[in-house]
């Protein structure tokens, strides 16, 4: 497949858009001549030893999660790890690819897969994503607890024009209507002649909400684990034989977890103001951490990209797919956390 598709299918499948505004995602490194892609692997840390891992397996494209050009580079040369690896790629026609946080943000991303680590219910971003509003409002309607979601959705998508958009909110089972403001007269009339007292609630957006994307997740869980047995379902989850543990002030191993958030990385700036049991993060400073445990919610710590790395995995027969088998995916045997318990 040329990598013009590629790259094509690659940003429809998770938008660059997503992505926090500091981080450099897309194409990072394109080889002047015109290549096809026949194999493409996945690693979390394009390092060195990747890089001749690449080589060896005569890879095309890396989609390397982080990405290796981050700073602007003011060279190229053999002197620096990152400028050689950048060198070797356009000496070899190898692309670079990175989505990083916007594979955070992701409907199914990197941290809906993290928070799997649970059996959890109401799972939502912790940080919505949004996007430039091409509706001018936005009606919100409660009566869905009673349970005619469903119903009301069909009533409304039969008598309004199709430029309105429809979804329902996990967090609260609202039902939220997307449109211009020529069609509010008529949704009001439709909704207050309804014989169920149907309550709403009309805002002017600016940015419209997408449903299901943004950073970090929280959870409830389905029933409530003792904390010795959330860290162990973490463990088992990512593979780690050994994670940090900081206690909520006054709590134990057998304290109930009926609540979780996690970020996968660095979750400091995510996580703050959430209140829940337990945090799962890779990275927090030492502060941080003591806010926390004086707020009462425990924090569990893995390193930075062991929130990430198991991801690919699951990220690999979805490329597959997404490429019409077309296209070789692997992941890397080298790619590996730099830090390690000794």
């Amino acid at each position: 497949m040329e990598l013009k598709e590629v790259v094509k299918r690659l940003n429809n499948f998770a938008p660059t858009s997503l992505a926090e505004s500091w981080d450099n995602v897309g194409l990072l490194v394109e080889p002047h001549t015109k290549r096809t892609v026949g194999v493409l692997m996945l690693t979390n840390d394009l390092t060195e030893e990747v890089m001749d891992e690449a080589e060896q397996r005569s890879v095309n494209c890396i989609l390397s999660y982080h990405p290796p050009v981050f700073r602007p580079l003011k060279r190229v040369t053999s002197k620096a790890w990152k400028e050689r690896i950048v060198a070797r790629c356009l000496e070899k026609g190898i692309a670079i690819y990175s989505p990083h946080t916007s594979y955070d943000a992701l409907k199914g991303g990197v941290n809906d897969w993290l928070i799997q680590a649970f059996e959890a219910t109401s799972v939502v971003p912790l940080q919505q994503s949004s996007q430039p509003s091409q509706h001018s409002h936005q009606v919100t309607i409660e009566s869905t607890k009673d349970g005619n979601g469903a119903e009301l959705l069909d009533y409304l998508r039969q008598r309004l024009d199709k430029s309105c958009s429809f979804y329902m909110r996990n967090a609260d089972s609202s039902l939220v209507i997307l449109c211009n403001e020529s069609f509010l007269p008529t949704i009001v009339s439709l909704l207050s002649g309804r014989n169920d007292h149907t309550e709403f609630v009309i805002t002017k957006l600016e940015q419209v909400p997408l449903d299901g994307h943004g950073m970090g997740r929280k959870c409830n869980l389905s029933s409530p684990v003792t904390l010795k047995e959330a860290v162990d379902k973490i463990k088992s989850h990512l593979g780690l034989p050994y994670v940090r543990l900081a206690l909520a002030h006054g709590a134990t191993s057998d304290s109930l977890i009926r609540s979780v958030a996690v970020c996968a990385g660095s979750g400091s700036s995510v996580l703050r103001g959430t209140r829940v049991d337990l945090w799962l993060t890779g990275e927090m400073s030492h502060h941080e951490i003591l806010d926390a445990t004086h707020q009462g919610i425990s924090v569990v710590l893995t390193d930075h990209s062991n929130t990430e790395r198991g991801y690919l995995k699951v990220l690999q027969p979805r490329l597959a797919e997404l490429f019409d088998q077309k296209v070789q995916i692997i992941v890397s045997e080298k790619d590996r956390d730099p830090l390690q318990v000794v």
